[in-house]
């Protein structure tokens, strides 16, 4: 039973991610900012620094082609992405020591690397028109600052549910 915990937990923050948009109000965080959740990511990358490379990239490939299917006109940014990012963060965590503060801080920097290559990849075919400094006030901060918020609070249980099923995995 723990095997299948890790995707059934991606799958609910896959649809948690799209509910926090639509029902948050938007006057709640700031008019001109845009705060966008990145809580999928955010546990691959955990899952990835407590379970091992190989699978934390497979995630990441399965639910950055099911984002794109879903929420972007353009198949294959965050198919490859996710991964990449992930890869990153993995190679990372092999010169850091393994703690929760740590790989707080690891995950964070993977979403600040996807957010920049998802603004650079707009960028790049036409699909956002507003310059970099408007992008890191307007989207990058608030979205750090929105995810930094849900990590602190989600990084625990993540940790020690990912350290079981590392154990459970491997028995």
């Amino acid at each position: 039973m723990k095997k299948f915990l890790p995707p059934l937990l991606f799958f609910v923050l896959f649809l948690v991610e799209s509910l926090f948009v639509q029902y948050l109000p938007a006057n709640v965080l700031g008019r001109d900012n845009i705060w966008v959740p990145h809580f999928l990511i955010g546990a691959i990358l955990f899952f990835t620094i407590y379970t091992g490379k190989k699978r934390g990239i497979l995630y990441a490939m399965i639910f950055g082609l099911l984002y794109d299917i879903v929420y972007v006109e353009i198949i294959g940014i965050n198919l490859f992405l996710f991964p990449f990012v992930t890869y990153i963060v993995s190679k990372i965590m092999n010169v850091m020591q393994l703690n929760i503060i740590i790989a707080f801080l690891v995950s964070l920097v993977g979403i600040a690397f996807l957010e920049i290559g998802i603004y650079e990849m707009d960028s790049l075919i036409h699909v956002t028109s507003i310059d970099f400094m408007s992008f890191l006030k307007m989207r990058f901060y608030p979205t750090l600052l929105l995810n930094a918020v849900f990590l602190l609070l989600a990084a625990y249980p993540f940790k020690r549910q990912f350290e079981k099923y590392a154990e459970a995995f491997d028995e």
